[in-house]
């Protein structure tokens, strides 16, 4: 974090400083800023926000052990730290984030981009921070930090020398990305596409388009809308960016598109295709496997091309990219039993894709297995959208479906009633019996697919079978 002073630092947060151990207001503190104890570093600003399961008030001890030069608590904790009291932490959080972020794009060249979309944000995240890591220092979220704590943790890791904040936006009810954007007014919003994820939460599909498209309207005027031109209510979003005084750039498949790719071809090493941004066309092969990660590609760069990165150049940088993320569409195993490991996240959009990828890179002697659980979020369209994953899995003709866990039997009972009757689909309750079964059922030459949502825990049962099988 920046240096502040321990008095502009209450001032930011709207609290009371409470100061310990001959600090004074005019004591500079500029350590990291994080929720977990076991995270401080010395000198660094332990805020005890309070959850579900704990209270982060009773580990200040644990912070100040670690090094920690202030707390940001909601009452005063008996320990000798200076504290910064304040009503609510996770809005404390929120307002520093605010005030270190605004400070830093005074002071210098800062640009800001925001990211969201039902899927593809982590993917797409992690594509353009590493273009634009080599243009300047870049602060990107760790993981999926992109929830009201995550994402002011992550605007907390600016400095003054930091050129390129990228932020991911996710949401799973209306009005968090507004406020998470609200934070920083990006420069640059991308919106990946509006599709079923968290449905649940938002109340429906044209629920989740106004969700999303929040952060359209926060972006600063005069700012820059990368829009999916693929994506119908997507596109739906340009006359919002015309009322916000937003310009639109364009990415898709489509040739309408500014930034789009042709020639696409997909195989178990990775998608090839030839991209063209404004005109210039170069030959791109992303190792990220999957052909939806095309369309993450493209995002990211369009939005690089935005702020003066030259196609070449963005082209180069993501072909080094191995993988998007750990248990996504992570590659493990051996030639023998390959193991896609894509259970981190599931909705009914990336639950296609990556059984239409594993569909693609199975060769005619191969086998295609794919390991499902359910996919959270989803409300009342659970059972319908359960429904449609199995039926797909057979229309793919996948040879075995293996479903695992109470809340994803109805991609089995689907399957079965489509006609994987004989031993095609089975079920398990527990991903201790889906393991016990594959140990004995992969044999050589089988392409393997574990997907589910973070809630189901597959992504460990995917890392079992490709220690298993390396």
């Amino acid at each position: 974090m920046i240096a502040l002073t321990i008095a502009q630092l209450a001032h930011a947060v709207r609290g009371e400083a409470v100061l310990a151990g001959g600090a004074t207001a005019d004591t500079v503190v500029s350590g990291a800023v994080d929720t977990d104890s076991r995270l401080i570093g010395p000198g660094g600003i332990f805020v005890a926000k309070p959850g579900e399961e704990t209270d982060g008030h009773r580990f200040v001890d644990a912070a100040v052990a670690n090094g920690a030069a202030v707390a940001i608590v909601e009452r005063i904790v008996d320990s000798g730290v200076t504290q910064i009291v304040v009503p609510n932490a996770v809005e404390a959080l929120a307002d520093l984030a605010r005030h270190v972020v605004a400070s830093v794009r005074d002071r210098g060249d800062l640009r800001i981009v925001g990211i969201t979309g039902s899927n593809g944000k982590t993917t797409t995240k992690n594509l353009l921070a590493r273009i634009l890591e080599d243009e300047g220092e870049t602060v990107s979220p760790k993981a999926s930090f992109n929830n009201e704590v995550g994402a002011p943790l992550t605007m907390l890791r600016v400095t003054d020398g930091t050129r390129f904040l990228v932020s991911e936006f996710g949401a799973s009810a209306p009005g968090e990305i507004a406020r998470l954007a609200g934070l920083v007014e990006p420069d640059l919003g991308i919106v990946l596409m509006v599709g079923m994820a968290h449905a649940g939460g938002f109340g429906g599909i044209e629920a989740t388009f106004a969700a999303k498209s929040e952060l359209v309207r926060a972006l600063r005027p005069g700012g820059l809308a990368v829009l999916n031109a693929d994506d119908a209510r997507v596109a739906a979003m340009a006359p919002i960016a015309a009322e916000q005084d937003v310009s639109v750039r364009w990415f898709g498949r489509g040739p309408g598109a500014q930034v789009r790719a042709d020639d696409v071809v997909v195989d178990a090493s990775g998608t090839s295709c030839v991209v063209t941004a404004d005109g210039e066309s170069l030959p791109l092969r992303l190792r990220v496997l999957g052909e939806h990660h095309v369309m993450n590609a493209l995002a990211a760069i369009a939005a690089a091309t935005a702020l003066g990165v030259s196609l070449a150049a963005c082209v180069a940088r993501l072909e080094t990219v191995a993988i998007a993320e750990r248990w996504r569409m992570q590659p493990l195993g051996s030639e023998r039993v390959r193991i896609i490991n894509d259970a981190y996240n599931a909705s009914p959009d990336s639950m296609a894709a990556a059984l239409r990828t594993l569909a693609q890179i199975t060769g005619p002697d191969e086998r295609t297995v794919a390991v499902l659980g359910a996919m959270s979020e989803l409300g009342e369209h659970a059972e319908e959208e359960h429904d449609r994953v199995g039926l797909l899995a057979v229309r793919l003709g996948i040879k075995r479906i293996v479903v695992v866990g109470s809340d994803a039997r109805r991609m089995y009972l689907e399957a079965v009633a489509q006609g994987s009757w004989d031993a095609e689909a089975v079920f398990f309750a527990t991903a201790d019996e889906a393991f016990d079964y594959l140990l004995t059922e992969l044999r050589d030459g089988d392409r393997v697919l574990v997907k589910s949502s973070n809630s189901a825990g597959l992504r460990f049962l995917g890392d079992r079978l490709g220690e298993s099988f390396s």
